[in-house]
């Protein structure tokens, strides 16, 4: 395969050559990559995403081609752009004429008998370790694998983040119950402003506190300061390892039952419940020598920083083409989860996660970590940038996020779909989780580096028997009466 990449880079600059994109009328400027765009880019932060989309029935190649013919893929300035470096080493995005065929790959080989899913998070797994993006190419690509029934997209970050490049794939599919219509995007509902006026001092007293405290956090996190050592935790270089990808899957109906006996709870509130009743269940049994109680392991999260929160419509983006809500726009928070041995009440690790939620949510802690990040790319270089992210990543223990995709059954090509997973390629940390939901339904893809975690499947099934333990014990709180 990489005599195969080399030979096609050599190849792109011997045009005309049909089987390669060709550059357009270079009366077209080239674009600068955004410094976010740039920061992707670094070998040490080289980032692609993988999403994967199964169908319930087999491939149909023409009718797939079709469909991204007519998406507006073909058309977004991202999706037909070649990366460029000038003299200086600064990247450039060129246009481009889009030659499909280069981009759609097709697997015919079976991958593991009777398991669709293993073989996916199998073939994605090699993926994250052992195949970059080819530069000769916009970086993006559609990996067809025909004997599991699923298309597997690769999407280079540095062409946007999850919440424009899920908001992208969900224009090449259709509602179920109606082929004509693209799936709905419920945004989240505004948040009411307070008019009482000692509310709203106390209110900017706890965003000033809150946002001293955990930008200073930020800061040292980037430096020196770093989580404890235990069974998971990786670290400089863990990027490298092999990986295994593997699934836990929910009801969302679930987690809105341990939602709704939290006050206020969010479902993303009872995904870290989740991820620290998860944590602690695998270290306290797989662990040789088990923490100490409240150990710290801190996730780092990316979030959307867009004005208009959710999935982004991108149906007239073709007419507008001012790109304001695409690429990257989104601030890194740290959110800790502790360790703590046989809790009598699971729902406890809800409450103490939306604690903890509901001060980052006050403070400005991603607004900061976006603009400086944005000050330091542009104005003291990709290198520094990079070198700061990549710490922040070894110094702490796992990478989570969590993209809300359609609440109803969609198709892609005329094909309902099964499911919809995402997961990055590796990054130091030993442990990478992504949850999407989708049609009533909550996917974690955990990617482990399989040196540190041997046994991803019991990590994941710590984290399904997590929900049902909490979903247990809120049932067990509700009236008789009430429940239906």
């Amino acid at each position: 395969m990489t005599a195969d990449c080399n030979k096609t880079q050599d190849a792109a600059h011997d045009l005309p050559d049909h089987s390669q994109p060709f550059l357009m009328d270079r009366k077209e400027k080239d674009v600068p990559v955004t410094p976010a765009g740039r920061l992707f880019l670094r070998q040490e932060m080289n980032t692609i995403i993988h999403c994967a989309i199964a169908g319930k029935h087999p491939l149909n190649i023409p009718a797939i081609t079709s469909a991204v013919e007519t998406s507006i893929i073909m058309h977004h300035p991202r999706f037909t752009s070649l990366l460029v470096t000038d003299r200086h080493g600064h990247e450039h995005w060129r246009k481009t004429h889009l030659n499909l065929d280069s981009h759609i790959i097709i697997k015919h080989d079976v991958i593991q008998v009777n398991d669709h899913e293993k073989a996916v998070n199998d073939y994605i797994a090699d993926l994250s370790v052992s195949s970059p993006l080819d530069t000769a190419k916009p970086l993006w690509e559609m990996h067809l694998l025909m004997a599991h029934n699923c298309v597997v997209f690769r999407i280079h970050h540095a062409l946007g983040d999850g919440v424009s490049l899920m908001s992208m794939l969900l224009s090449c599919c259709r509602k179920s119950n109606d082929p004509e219509m693209l799936p709905e995007i419920k945004n989240a509902a505004a948040v009411r402003r307070d008019s009482n006026l000692l509310r709203l001092v106390v209110k900017l007293m706890k965003v000033m506190f809150f946002t001293v405290v955990y930008v200073m956090e930020l800061m040292m996190r980037s430096l020196w300061v770093k989580d404890k050592r235990t069974a998971v935790t990786g670290g400089a270089g863990v990027e490298l390892w092999p990986r295994c990808l593997v699934t836990a899957k929910f009801r969302l109906d679930d987690m809105k039952i341990v939602k709704n006996v939290v006050a206020n709870a969010t479902i993303n509130d009872v995904l870290f419940g989740v991820i620290s009743s998860g944590l602690s269940k695998y270290l306290g049994i797989q662990s040789p020598e088990a923490p100490k109680e409240g150990t710290r392991l801190t996730g780092l999260a990316m979030i959307n920083m867009r004005s208009e929160k959710g999935l982004q419509d991108v149906s007239d983006f073709k007419m507008n083409n001012k790109g304001t809500q695409w690429g990257n726009k989104f601030g890194t928070l740290l959110l800790p989860v502790y360790y703590h041995r046989n809790d009598s009440d699971p729902l406890q690790y809800v409450k103490r996660a939306k604690v903890m939620i509901d001060r980052k949510k006050l403070s400005l802690e991603g607004y900061f970590s976006y603009k400086v990040g944005y000050f330091v790319m542009s104005y003291l270089g990709s290198k520094l940038a990079g070198w700061l992210n990549y710490r922040i990543c070894s110094n702490t223990t796992f990478t989570i996020s969590n993209v809300i995709g359609p609440g109803e059954e969609v198709t892609i090509a005329g094909n309902p779909v099964e499911y919809i997973r995402v997961n990055t390629s590796s990054l130091p940390h030993a442990i990478t989780i992504h949850m999407v939901s989708y049609a009533g339904r909550a996917d974690l893809q955990i990617l482990v580096a399989k040196d540190i975690i041997p046994d991803p499947q019991f990590l994941a099934k710590c984290f399904e028997d997590a929900l049902l333990e909490m979903k247990e014990a809120a049932l067990a709180t509700i009236q008789p009466d009430k429940v239906s």
